[in-house]
């Protein structure tokens, strides 16, 4: 088996006035993803995805790592990882280059398991066909009362953990914390994402609250370079840190856990180096006897490869599942996600075991002959105007 050929797929959503919504990072105006699909010479094709600047992977997957790879065979799985991090390493190990590894990783992966015809979590070492998934959404709400209501909607359609975003000011995310918990009650896990927001006074204050409301765990109160304040806060919080989800590769990871920053690390295949890098970061944290919950924002490629790590991985948590009525989410696959009793499952079709709707990528695609346009795309910002930077309270 030889790679043919790779191409990259750039989408674009843009989220109607009535639709959008806002958080820590701003008003968010559309999505964004990108597809690399990898085609060999029997004609299988291997799918990817990562999240980073669409016209930089492009230039990167496409102008850098496509040359390098054409003829070699993707079932390499390994080797290739090696191959495009030595050749990006003087631009790269994080951000965009780790990002479009990954992508291309995720590929070879689905790649592999088809040719063996076995799903991609058997070949990690899994067996899991079954996972815990949370619903995450409940970003800010000026009206509690539809905060309450959402919530409770997550639950009923089956997740049993919810995710909702804080950061706003202390009175808010005290209030939103006890709507949403009276929303769900006693016995359904609630996760609070303060995006980076507090400073480490307001940290250890609201930790004691979370504690009170026996919040599952406690997401990104800091940036991923203040380790410190990670440090300090878990010796004084009763609940269990989290992050990683603005964190790239191997290396980044281990800074965070030798320092006993966390407690649960957070990677995404289409972040952090794909699905070889995050199995190497969920093995790296179960050596430190923390947990491993992968973080997805972005698109159902992504979701697919962070269920199978997590599957194969003995400290593997939960997956996260967007509910914010993200297209890259609910409708890029042909066949749905289904959430029964707070669990995902795995397909048992050889590779990722999905297929892509054609129809929604032809709607979605972003000519290459096209600029991205100004707009808040969740954690990417382009144009002044969207640009939104709030000092941590």
């Amino acid at each position: 088996m030889k790679i043919e050929d790779i191409k990259v797929i750039n989408l674009l959503y843009k989220i109607p006035n009535e639709k959008r919504m806002a958080y820590a990072g701003g008003s968010i105006t559309g999505r964004l993803t990108t597809l690399v699909q990898v085609e060999t010479n029997n004609r299988l094709f291997g799918l990817g995805s990562a999240y980073s600047h669409p016209e930089l992977l492009r230039i990167v997957i496409e102008g850098h790592l496509r040359p390098l790879l054409l003829g070699e065979d993707p079932r390499d799985v390994e080797s290739l990882w090696e191959t495009m991090y030595q050749a990006t390493r003087w631009y790269g190990r994080k951000g965009v280059a780790i990002s479009a590894i990954g992508a291309l990783d995720t590929a070879f992966w689905d790649l592999r398991g088809k040719d063996l015809e076995k799903p991609v979590y058997e070949l990690l070492g899994g067996s899991r066909n079954k996972i815990p998934a949370y619903a995450s959404a409940l970003v800010w709400n000026d009206s509690l009362d539809s905060l309450f209501e959402e919530a409770g909607s997550y639950v009923d359609k089956g997740f049993r953990r919810v995710k909702m975003r804080l950061g706003k000011n202390e009175e808010y995310d005290i209030s939103a914390l006890e709507t949403v918990r009276k929303a769900v009650g006693p016995k359904i896990d609630i996760i609070v994402d303060a995006s980076m927001r507090y400073s480490l006074k307001v940290a250890k204050q609201l930790g004691k609250s979370f504690k009170e409301h026996n919040v599952f765990w406690y997401e990104e109160p800091f940036e991923p370079e203040n380790i410190d304040d990670y440090v300090q806060l878990r010796k004084n919080c009763q609940v269990p840190l989290a992050a990683g989800e603005n964190e790239f590769g191997v290396q980044g990871f281990r800074e965070m856990l030798r320092a006993g920053a966390l407690d649960i690390v957070q990677p995404d295949s289409c972040r952090a180096g794909g699905i070889t890098e995050c199995y190497r970061i969920g093995e790296l944290a179960n050596q430190h006897k923390c947990q491993t919950a992968t973080h997805t924002w972005s698109d159902a490629v992504a979701l697919t490869a962070n269920m199978h790590v997590i599957s194969a991985l003995p400290n593997g948590l939960t997956v996260e599942v967007d509910r914010t009525g993200n297209p890259f989410i609910d409708n890029l696959l042909i066949e749905p996600f289904i959430i029964n009793d707070g669990l995902i499952s795995l397909s048992p079709s050889p590779g990722l075991g999905i297929a892509l709707n054609e129809s929604v990528v032809k709607q979605l695609t972003l000519p290459s002959t096209k600029s991205l346009p100004p707009g808040a795309y969740s954690d990417m910002s382009f144009g002044k105007e969207h640009w939104v930077f709030r000092e941590p309270f």
